[in-house]
């Protein structure tokens, strides 16, 4: 069992600041052990490319072998840890701590936006229990950094509550915690 999570370095968060290797990190973490070739396919990318990201991926710690699969011919990949945490005290407080932690948060805003969008591609598709479940949402409320900080620890909870029943579709929670952009800012 893949320990819980990573708080990386900067070494190693600098290795996830490419959207290849944090989707192929996504997905074996999501689906389990894969080989190159079955992530190439996935990712929609030639093998070669596929090895070399999986190669950087198990030089920074995040993917292993997985020696009870294969036949010999083929290598299985496997994720070390469940989720990769970060933020500001994860990095030290440097330039190059800040632009790499910076690098890494705009290369999963980008794969948050493709999921967003495979997601509303596919939504005609799904059963209909499933388009009246299906929901965006962009509340702004007033609040301080300690709430704020609170909240998310709250939601974080109920759905790590919710990954110990294991039943019903895989479903994807996007929850971002930042200041509404606009004139108010300078409060």
């Amino acid at each position: 069992m893949a320990a819980r999570e990573i708080v990386p370095g900067v070494d190693q968060l600098k290795a996830l600041t490419h959207p290849v290797r944090v989707r192929m990190l996504g997905l074996l973490r999501v689906d389990g052990p894969a080989t190159a070739t079955t992530l190439a396919t996935r990712l929609g990318i030639n093998s070669g490319a596929t090895s070399y990201h999986l190669r950087q991926l198990a030089q920074h710690g995040f993917i292993e072998d997985d020696e009870s699969r294969g036949n010999g011919r083929e290598r299985w990949w496997k994720a070390v840890h469940q989720a990769t945490v970060t933020g500001e005290s994860s990095v030290p407080d440097t330039p190059e701590g800040h632009e790499t932690l910076d690098a890494y948060l705009q290369t999963v805003v980008t794969i948050y936006a493709q999921r967003l969008q495979e997601g509303i591609e596919r939504r005609s598709s799904l059963p209909q229990e499933w388009r009246e479940a299906f929901g965006l949402n962009d509340r702004v409320v007033r609040v301080t950094p300690a709430q704020a900080t609170e909240l998310e620890a709250q939601v974080n909870e109920l759905i790590d509550g919710l990954e110990h029943d294991a039943v019903g579709e895989a479903v994807m929670f996007q929850f971002h915690v930042l200041p509404q952009p606009g004139p108010d800012q300078e409060r």
